[in-house]
């Protein structure tokens, strides 16, 4: 096998017995296949689930709590637990483990993506395993539905990786869900993800995790948008990692696209837009179409409060049309004065083609 970089994302379920509490056992397991993939000089980071899991049984609790505060208080406790089991299978077999926690924060605001991505960069090439959690004791968004998948995708974004493995309790994504419907078959191959793949991952997931079949097909549009393909497999098995890697596993692959650059992907996934900008025919056809990039004449309406540099979407005037996002040039002021002037005519571009991303890209 060719050297390659590869993302393996663990959900609760896979990392958790019957009755709710982490697996030694199958901590152990993960990490066993992770070190052969190092020792095949593969690079691998891994994105775990688990923390509250680890940690609701310590402080009293007989079930995984409901409440934001309790799940909160079981990850503080948990995290600890959880790297501590990673740590001690990692270093039997001779690999260091490095701990990050992160939020949705950490990839919107440009330095902190970029010192996030520096780190990890540099953990990599000194043959560390990067395990990577949401905050959830500080992150009341991330508790919810599916972050950790959605942090798998970034991730393997972000780093140009060659894989992202999502391991769960389902060998894959079916037609229906298998343990309701019968007539249910695993789809070996998907090579764009439609409305039906989308209806056929929804009412499924485990009651130990907060994701779902659904939240993966989601992190696989990221993942594969950036180029990076993606691998939905069960974490049951006889190594399922290594056997993702090699070709061999049994699941559901995701075919990649193409790349976007490190900056573009920041500006499609992550930046939050602070305005939006409404054009006429003319524009959208230019940019859509031509690839060139949105002059000033082309805009009919601005919405919000934006400085230079800022991220800021933008519309068809017609009918509200979706049709990107880019890093704008001039101030919400300084657009606004140009509006319906003769001057607009003579100015440099309002977005330059290379800091814009369409809707279609």
């Amino acid at each position: 096998m060719n050297k390659q970089l590869i993302v393996v994302k663990v959900g609760t379920s896979s990392l958790t017995g019957a009755d709710g509490s982490m697996s030694p056992e199958k901590v152990g397991n993960i990490v066993r296949q992770i070190a052969d993939l190092r020792d095949a000089g593969h690079s691998v980071v891994l994105v775990t689930s688990g923390s509250i899991a680890a940690g609701f049984r310590r402080l009293g609790y007989g079930s995984r709590p409901t409440s934001v505060a309790a799940k909160q208080a079981c990850a503080a406790a948990g995290q600890g637990l959880l790297m501590e089991e990673y740590t001690k299978f990692l270093l039997d077999r001779g690999y260091v483990s490095a701990q990050l926690l992160l939020t949705r924060g950490d990839f919107v605001d440009r330095r902190r993506y970029t010192n996030a991505f520096n780190a990890l960069e540099l953990l990599l090439k000194k043959g560390a395993v990067p395990i990577v959690n949401e905050n959830d004791t500080v992150s009341l968004e991330e508790l919810k539905l599916g972050d950790n998948d959605t942090l798998g995708a970034y991730l393997a974004a972000m780093l140009h990786a060659n894989l992202l493995i999502l391991l769960t309790d389902v060998d894959g994504l079916y037609t229906a869900n298998p343990s309701k419907d019968k007539t249910a078959r695993r789809i070996d191959r998907i090579d764009k993800i439609t409305k039906d793949i989308e209806n056929a991952a929804a009412g499924t997931g485990s009651s130990n995790g907060t994701g779902g079949m659904i939240t993966k097909i989601r992190a696989a549009k990221i993942a594969t948008r950036a180029g990076v393909p993606v691998f939905i497999t069960s974490s049951s098995g006889e190594n399922p990692i290594v056997k993702a890697v090699s070709g061999e596993g049994v699941g559901t692959l995701f075919t990649a696209r193409y790349s976007l650059k490190t900056k573009l992907q920041w500006l499609a996934f992550y930046a939050q837009a602070s305005g939006n900008l409404f054009v006429d025919a003319g524009a959208a056809d230019a940019v859509m179409k031509n690839d060139r990039s949105l002059l000033p004449a082309g805009i009919v309406a601005i919405e919000g409060d934006f400085r230079r540099g800022d991220v800021v979407c933008v519309y068809r005037t017609e009918t509200h049309e979706y049709l990107g996002r880019g890093i704008v040039k001039y101030s919400r002021d300084e657009l606004a004065e140009m509006i319906g002037s003769d001057s607009a005519a003579g100015e440099s571009e309002a977005i330059n083609r290379d800091d814009w991303v369409g809707a279609k890209d």
